[in-house]
């Protein structure tokens, strides 16, 4: 599975100027997990493109290392919520529960003229978020 680029599917609305990017760091348990997990991730994909608030994603897949990378940018946190519960989201993610190793998750909020988020930052971020999670 290739790197998928940063997409815009919607234009922010008139009056949204701070969006907020959620990237994570999704790793499974063995590398037989990986092509379902990407099977997975491109259904998920196909939603994000149509998700109503979404201003932008990303994904890097690192199959060998078992590893997953995703960055997306929202108009509310309350629309990557709504994402998130909605189908076939909430479903593979409770599918997949199973097969995770290590997950982190790290939420910020940046000017919608400064989207699209480069790699470096997101990954930095998650970084910063693990190191963080470890101390506690």
């Amino acid at each position: 599975m290739p790197t998928l680029p940063w997409t815009t599917p919607n234009e922010p609305r008139p009056g949204v100027t701070i969006a907020l990017v959620m990237a994570s760091r999704l790793e499974v348990r063995s590398l037989k997990d990986v092509p379902r997990f990407c099977l997975q991730s491109l259904a998920a994909w196909k939603q994000v493109r149509g998700a109503q608030g979404a201003l932008g994603a990303s994904l890097i897949a690192d199959p060998l290392r078992r590893t997953f990378w995703t960055l997306s940018a929202w108009e509310s946190r309350e629309q990557l919520y709504a994402y998130a519960q909605a189908e076939p989201h909430h479903t593979i993610v409770k599918g997949l529960r199973s097969t995770m190793r290590q997950s982190v998750f790290t939420f910020w909020e940046v000017p919608v003229g400064e989207l699209p988020i480069t790699w470096a930052d997101a990954k930095r971020r998650i970084a910063e978020q693990q190191a963080a999670e470890a101390r506690s």
